[in-house]
C-alpha cells in the first residue's frame, strides 16, 4: 500500500514485467500457454479483429465498462486465451500474484439468421481466403456487422464471470479478455465461426453453387450442349460427385534452361487413374506424417488453391482429415 492508504502505484514497465515473469513460470506446468501480445499501438488491425471489438463498444451497456481493459490487454496481462465453441477462457495477472480466472459463455448463432446470412452470401464471395481476410463487398460488410441480425453477438448473448474479487458488473480482467479476443482473431479469423458455432464453408458453398447454377442455365440457352461434372468441376475447382472418377490430365511444358530438381521439388507420383480428385487429395494428406500445407497440395496434385480449399473443406467435414495447425492439414 502507498501513503495515506490508497495502492501503491504500479508503473507500465513494472505491469509488464510481472506479467512476462509470470508467463515463463507458468510456460514450465503448461508449455502450451497462449498469451495475448500486442505489438504496435492497436489492439486489432484486421477486419475480423477489427469488427469484433467495435461491436462491443458500440453498445451502450459495454461502452463505459469496456475501456478499463484497453491498458491491460496492451500491458500483456492476458497470460492464457483458448477459443472454443460458445466459450472463451482466459488467465489474467492483477494485482494479486496469482492470475484470475476469466469465463466468457457466448450464444451459438441463431439458425434462422445464419440461414439469411448465407443466403445473401449467395454469389458473392468469391473465396475462403477472401473471406478470412475481410475482402468482400461493402453491402456484405452492413450485413456481417448489422447490431442484432450479423454475425457478432449482442450483450444478451454474452455472459462471463471473473474470479476476482471487484464487484463490477464488468471488471477490468473480462474487459481485457474480451479484447484479447479481437486480438485473437487477428491471427486466426477461423476462431470467430468456431465461437459462434456455425461453418464457415457453407458461406463459399452457397457462393459455388450459385455460380455451377448460372453457368448450367448459360449452357442451355447457347447450345443442347451439356457439361459434364468433370468440366465443372475443372471451372470451380469442386467435386460435385465424389464417385465420378475424373482423369486429371498434365500437360509438359518445354523449357530452354534445364534445372536438376531437388528432393523436395520433386513430385510424388500418385497413381489418378480412375481416382477423382478428392480421392487424390486424401492419397497425399494420408502419405504425409506431419501434415500437408496448401502449396504442397497445389504441387502434388496440380489443382488450383481454389480446387483444393473445396476438396479440404469437403474431406473436414467428413471427418476424414484434420487441421494440425492453420492451413496445414493431416489424416484424422
Amino acid at each position: 500500500m502507498g501513503y495515506w492508504g490508497y495502492p501503491r502505484y504500479v508503473s507500465v514497465a513494472e505491469k509488464r514485467a510481472k506479467a512476462a515473469k509470470k508467463i515463463k513460470q507458468l510456460r514450465k506446468k503448461n508449455p502450451d500457454i497462449r498469451p495475448v501480445i500486442i505489438e504496435g499501438r492497436s489492439i486489432a488491425t484486421t477486419w475480423w479483429g477489427k469488427s469484433w471489438n467495435v461491436n462491443l463498444e458500440r453498445y451502450a451497456d459495454y461502452e463505459n465498462r469496456i475501456g478499463r481493459g484497453r491498458s491491460y490487454v496492451r500491458h500483456g496481462t492476458v497470460l492464457d486465451l483458448r477459443i472454443e465453441p460458445g466459450l472463451v477462457t482466459s488467465l489474467v495477472q492483477g494485482t494479486a500474484s496469482k492470475p484470475y480466472s476469466v469465463t466468457v459463455n457466448i450464444k451459438e448463432l441463431p439458425s434462422n439468421i445464419w440461414r439469411k446470412i448465407t443466403v445473401a452470401c449467395e454469389g458473392k464471395l468469391g473465396s475462403l481466403q477472401g473471406l478470412l481476410a475481410g475482402k468482400f463487398s461493402k453491402a456484405l460488410n452492413e450485413i456481417f456487422t448489422s447490431q442484432g441480425k450479423g454475425l457478432f453477438p449482442s450483450p444478451e448473448e454474452i455472459s462471463f464471470s471473473c474470479s476476482c474479487p471487484d464487484w463490477a458488473y464488468m471488471c477490468k480482467h473480462v474487459a481485457a479478455t474480451l479484447y484479447g479476443i479481437g486480438a485473437r482473431l487477428d491471427e486466426d479469423p477461423s476462431l470467430f465461426f468456431k465461437l459462434r458455432k456455425v461453418d464457415m464453408g457453407d458461406l463459399i458453398s452457397r457462393a459455388v453453387e450459385d455460380k455451377t447454377q448460372k453457368l448450367l442455365k448459360k449452357a442451355r440457352r447457347k447450345s443442347s450442349r451439356v457439361i459434364d461434372d468433370s468440366s465443372l468441376s475443372d471451372v470451380f475447382g469442386i467435386d460435385l460427385e465424389d464417385t465420378v472418377p475424373v482423369k486429371v490430365k498434365t500437360r509438359k511444358v518445354k523449357s530452354t534452361i534445364r534445372k536438376k530438381k531437388t528432393a523436395a521439388e520433386k513430385p510424388v507420383k500418385i497413381a489418378r487413374d480412375d481416382m477423382s480428385p478428392i480421392e487424390v487429395i486424401a492419397k497425399i494428406i494420408k502419405k504425409s506424417k506431419k501434415g500437408v500445407g496448401i502449396a504442397t497440395l497445389r504441387r502434388k496434385s496440380g489443382f488450383d488453391e481454389k480446387k483444393i480449399y473445396s476438396i479440404v473443406h469437403r474431406l473436414k467435414k467428413q471427418g476424414r482429415i484434420k487441421n494440425v495447425s492453420w492451413g496445414v492439414y493431416a489424416w484424422a
